[in-house]
């Protein structure tokens, strides 16, 4: 009787070790599938390199407001491509072609020339802006040779994303004070090159009162309603583009009273 009691205790014991791990192992691959499908959307063939790559393509990063409060840098493109999934695109006119009546008529690309011993060599440059219309926006300028055309409009949007930054929202007209992210809560000047511009909070209804590129960097950011005042070549789409940019990014160096923030209603990044 003895000998029997103690071949069946090991058989009782092993059978449950198997089943219960087994079971685990099971469990964690199906839960850690599903995060990953419901979480984030991977852009094929991408393999990231950086350590917030990994993160994002994990599914640890699934916010791209963690990114900038944590002060990371994006330097994969596709980790916007993840993070803001409804970014639009586009093109800033900074080139053009002289025609018969002294007009320019404006195009993407714009061509550069340098003389060298061999003879001419040109260059083409291109500038793209992306944004979500709800608090991010970026712009990237990117050159190269003649006849890559697609390459280099693909290096622009890519330098755009990894550029993208949040925007600072409200309502600092004192025309209007609805409280609500239409505008920009103050007035923020920007430079580049010899052009300087200051942007001005406007009422709600009033549109904006800026050149065709600037509204598209403008529409691309979420803001509806702003006056301006340049400086300088504005010809020069290229540097007055950056311009607006930098009065963008100077708005998040402010540190402001929280009786201000909820004065204008102020808003930083997407609105939900």
């Amino acid at each position: 009787m003895n000998k029997m009691a103690k071949e069946e205790k090991p058989e009782e014991e092993e059978e449950p070790e198997e089943e219960e791990e087994v079971l685990e192992d099971e469990t964690e691959e199906e839960i850690a599938e599903e995060l990953l499908k419901s979480t984030i959307s991977v852009p094929e063939g991408w393999m990231p390199k950086t350590e917030l790559g990994k993160k994002v393509f994990s599914g640890e990063v699934t916010d791209i407001r963690k990114v900038f409060a944590d002060g990371l840098k994006i330097s994969e493109p596709q980790i916007v491509d993840v993070l803001l999934p409804d970014l639009e695109s586009d093109v800033i006119l900074i080139g053009g072609s002289t025609g018969k009546g002294g007009g320019i008529r404006r195009t993407p690309f714009k061509r550069t020339t340098r003389m060298h011993r061999s003879g001419r060599r040109y260059k083409l440059s291109v500038m793209n802006a992306v944004g979500n219309k709800n608090g991010y926006v970026g712009i990237g300028l990117a050159s190269g040779p003649m006849g890559k055309n697609r390459e280099v409009m693909t290096k622009s949007l890519n330098r755009a994303k990894l550029n993208i930054i949040p925007i600072l929202r409200g309502c600092g007209s004192w025309e209007c004070g609805c409280g609500t992210p239409h505008s920009i809560p103050f007035a923020v000047e920007g430079k580049s090159g010899s052009i300087k511009i200051r942007l001005i909070p406007a009422p709600k209804g009033v549109g904006l009162v800026v050149s065709n590129e600037i509204k598209k960097l403008l529409r691309l950011a979420g803001i509806s309603d702003i006056w301006c005042s340049t400086r300088g070549n504005t010809h020069m789409r290229a540097n007055l583009i950056r311009a607006v940019f930098n009065a963008l990014r100077k708005l998040n160096t402010f540190k402001l009273k929280p009786e201000f923030e909820e004065k204008v209603g102020l808003k930083v990044g997407k609105v939900e």
